[in-house]
């Protein structure tokens, strides 16, 4: 059995189940579920972790649990109320930050997860460099 702790599984984000609703890039080996890790440089995890809170408030969700390395977070769709779940894991030793979306009802989000992710990413690198 795995270690489950904030939302961590050995101290990695989870693997998407076998659904098109999922991404992650924590798990290179799972191509259909498959997302990059955003890089970020040497700031603090502090300091990553605040600006990560900020472009998720941005971007419509809410921050619903911090550690000194992992953050999750909530968005709910305006129409339906569908809740999906995104949750992040500073990796310092590679300087990435390994990242989760994933819906909680239904089989196929149409792309939303994945859209999300990457306008996280955009609007994170956006600020970094904007710092």
């Amino acid at each position: 059995m795995r270690a489950k702790v904030a939302g961590l599984t050995d101290g990695i984000l989870s693997q998407c189940p076998d659904k098109a609703n999922c991404v992650c890039s924590e798990h290179m080996n799972d191509s259909r579920h498959y997302v990059e890790p955003i890089s970020f440089t040497q700031n603090s995890p502090a300091y990553t972790l605040s600006l990560l809170h900020e472009v998720i408030q941005e971007l419509g969700g809410t921050v619903q649990a911090t550690s000194e390395n992992y953050l999750a977070a909530t968005f709910t769709s305006a129409i339906f109320r569908f809740v999906d779940d995104l949750e992040v894991r500073l990796d310092l030793a590679d300087n990435v930050i390994h990242i989760r979306s994933a819906s909680r009802v239904g089989y196929s989000d149409l792309g939303v997860n994945k859209k999300r992710v990457e306008s996280l990413r955009a609007l994170f690198n956006t600020k970094l460099v904007g710092q």
